[in-house]
């Protein structure tokens, strides 16, 4: 299988290739010039397979030029036993009639990043030896809170590569800055920008595309690669566990193979709900994709409208991994839905640079509308939902809990209730002070962990340890940049 880029489909690149680039040169993102079909035979084959099992299966479709070896090695080591507080690896929770919650966070960082960002370090480095094994690869990440730890954390000590992290300086919870700015490891580096995610990302767009900061790191014997989700070896693995999540409701008896499922995500930068799209399109019955977004609702009005606008006010909100107003890997689908159409993708995303917005046609619209529903929520609404949820037994982080009020609000609208899959995207106590908030009061001089102490006493919940033990390091990483001053900084933390 190639890959191709969405704005030059020219280009024929491996996955190795696309894996180790991570974005194509024209700025555009790799994706695969076809996408496999599957069986109601294959999910039946996947059906009381281990997450590994299942993995190696699904992964083999799109990556035929690592050999099964490589395959073997690369998701043995990801999600091995111990790695992931769950057996299952992604294990599914019912917390209510039709309400299946997949539990994405069950990896070292507490945060559903982790599915990827624990394989996509094998991967790379398979890819490397494969395409440049010369060369240090210098991973470049933006983050609005979890992948930032969660790429920290895979790339740690890994031999051949360095790994970069750049987040808004008030845009993540105190937990998710404290995870990555007491990082372990020779290999890293954090820094945070005055500004919010979509300045990290567009800094690290361009960098990543700017030819003069490449031709020196070329000299120092260094490439860039992104564990951002615009990297197909981040997108890849959140395809397996939406496969997974099929297979287990097949495998406790809530469906049968075959029947149809919807799907609700709460989704900022638009990847972990394209790889549900990757997989209804490969063959699972996902019936309806839903959309869930906070108050930064970019997505939520594109889906519905066909217009999308970044022009508008910019909300901080208690679900800070979707404060995102430049969904990058909205691009992917577009170059599916459009026909494949390059030239349509660069008049867009042109469009999106230079007056911040655009609109589809209305082929693409309405193919939108037949694949998706959206709906958001505000960070009231997002409390009311944790409060409500804990009561029927079953804590949510602020993200999910977006995810569940939107589901909630489309089955009101539709009355389609058949079994859904609720994507469970990070640990209650990565939020501690919005969730305690939401079902308990919050005395106003507590800090980060009084409030996981007071949190763990009104519900019962514990703490994951590897959270609980932050309490009390001291950061390793303090510097903070303008974005202008990002590739000064990259530099600066290069050493060249």
């Amino acid at each position: 299988m190639l890959y191709t880029s969405t704005r030059d489909k020219s280009v024929k690149v491996t996955s190795a290739q696309a894996i180790a680039q991570g974005i194509s040169k024209d700025g555009g993102l790799f994706v695969p010039e076809t996408i496999p079909a599957i069986s109601k035979d294959f999910v039946d084959s996947l059906v009381g397979l281990d997450y590994i099992s299942r993995a190696k299966k699904v992964l083999s479709l799109y990556l035929t030029d690592y050999t099964e070896d490589e395959i073997d090695m690369c998701v043995g080591g990801a999600y091995a036993k111990g790695k992931f507080s769950s057996d299952k690896v992604s294990p599914i929770k019912t917390i209510a009639k039709g309400e299946n919650i997949l539990e994405l966070w069950r990896g070292p960082t507490c945060a559903f990043k982790d599915m990827a960002l624990q394989l996509l370090p094998y991967l790379l480095t398979t890819a490397a030896k494969k395409t440049v094994a010369d060369k240090t690869i210098v991973i470049l990440v933006a983050t609005s809170g979890d992948t930032g730890k969660a790429a920290l954390e895979g790339f740690k000590d890994v031999p051949g590569t360095k790994i970069m992290v750049f987040y808004p300086n008030d845009g993540v919870s105190p937990m998710q800055k404290l995870q990555m700015t007491t990082q372990a490891g020779e290999n890293v580096a954090v820094c945070a920008i005055n500004g919010n995610f979509d300045d990290a990302q567009n800094g690290v767009k361009k960098i990543f595309t700017d030819k003069d900061v490449a031709a020196k790191l070329d000299s120092k014997g260094m490439m860039f690669s992104s564990a951002n989700s615009i990297n197909w070896g981040r997108l890849v693995p959140q395809i397996v566990y939406y496969i997974s999540a099929y297979c287990d409701l097949i495998e406790n008896g809530t469906i049968k193979n075959g029947d149809e499922v919807n799907v609700v995500v709460p989704t900022g930068n638009f990847g972990n709900i394209l790889a549900a799209y990757y997989a209804k399109k490969m063959g699972v019955p996902f019936a309806k994709l839903i959309c869930a977004s906070n108050a930064n609702n970019v997505l939520t009005d594109f889906l519905k409208t066909g217009t999308y606008d970044r022009n508008r006010k910019f909300f901080t909100t208690t679900s800070p991994s979707m404060d995102i107003l430049i969904s990058s890997n909205l691009e992917r689908l577009l170059y599916h839905l459009s026909g494949e159409n390059d030239e349509t993708i660069r008049e867009w995303m042109g469009l999106l640079s230079s007056e911040g917005k655009y609109t589809v046609n209305e082929e693409v619209k309405s193919l939108i509308l037949d694949l998706f529903d959206a709906g958001c929520c505000d960070d009231k609404e997002t409390a009311e939902t944790i409060a409500a949820t804990y009561k029927n037994g079953y804590l949510l982080d602020t993200h999910t809990a977006v995810a569940v009020k939107v589901y909630e609000d489309y089955v009101k609208a539709t009355g389609d209730d058949k079994e859904t899959v609720i994507a469970s995207t990070a640990n209650p106590y990565k939020f501690s002070a919005a969730v305690l908030g939401a079902v308990a009061e919050v005395p106003a001089d507590a800090d980060e962990f009084q409030q996981v102490e007071l949190l763990k006493e009104a519900t019962g919940e514990p703490c994951p340890e590897q959270l609980a033990t932050l309490k009390g390091k001291s950061p390793r990483f303090t510097d903070c940049c303008n974005k202008e001053d990002m590739v000064n900084k990259v530099y600066e933390m290069l050493g060249i």
